[in-house]
C-alpha cells in the first residue's frame, strides 16, 4: 500500500489524550503524541490486566500530567531489571509503568477515555502467549523482551499511529 494510501486510511486524533482508573480517582492529561504502542503477553501482563496480554503506549513521562492519588511498586520483570509501576490506590488500576533510569513510560493502553484508535505495532513475550492467540500479519513478533524497541518504534509511527493533532 503506498504510504500516502496507508496516512490517509489512518484515524485523526485530537491531543491532548486524556484517561484515568476505573474508579476515577487517578486521571491524567498527556500532551504529546504517544510514540509506539505494542501488546505484551508476558505473564505479569496477563495478570495485572486480567486478560491475555497488556497494551504499553510508549510516552514521555515529562508529557504525562497525572492529578490524583497514586502508588508507586517497584518489581523486578521477567528478564531480570527493576520496573516501577504505578497504581490508583483506590481501585487498583495499573495507570504507567517505567524503568527508573529513563525519561519514557509505558501507558496502559485500556486507561485512555478513548481507546478506539490502539493498534499495536508488535507483539512481544509472545513464548508466554495464550494457545489461542495469532499475531496479525501486519505486527512484529518477539518470543521475549526485544533488546531495543526501536524497531517497535519505527513500525508503529510507519504503519499504525493515528494522524495526531
Amino acid at each position: 500500500m503506498p504510504s500516502e494510501t496507508l496516512q490517509s486510511s489512518r484515524s485523526e486524533v485530537a491531543l491532548p489524550l486524556h484517561g484515568g482508573c476505573a474508579c476515577g480517582g487517578v486521571r491524567y492529561t498527556l500532551r504529546s503524541a504517544p510514540i509506539a504502542l505494542f501488546a505484551c503477553h508476558c505473564t505479569l501482563c496477563q495478570r495485572q490486566s486480567g486478560s491475555a496480554f497488556g497494551q504499553s503506549l510508549r510516552v514521555r513521562r515529562a508529557d504525562l500530567d497525572v492529578q490524583g492519588e497514586i502508588v508507586t511498586r517497584t518489581r523486578v520483570t521477567e528478564r531480570g531489571t527493576g520496573s516501577e509501576s504505578v497504581f490508583c490506590p483506590g481501585c487498583g488500576g495499573r495507570i504507567y509503568n517505567m524503568r527508573p533510569d529513563t525519561d519514557f513510560c509505558h501507558l496502559r493502553g485500556g486507561t485512555l477515555d478513548d481507546t478506539s484508535w490502539l493498534r499495536p505495532a508488535a507483539h512481544i513475550w509472545t513464548q508466554h502467549a495464550q494457545p489461542w492467540f495469532t499475531p496479525p500479519a501486519d505486527t512484529l513478533v518477539e518470543t521475549g523482551q526485544p533488546a531495543s524497541l526501536d524497531a517497535i518504534v519505527q513500525h508503529w509511527q510507519a504503519t499504525k499511529a493515528p494522524r495526531f493533532r
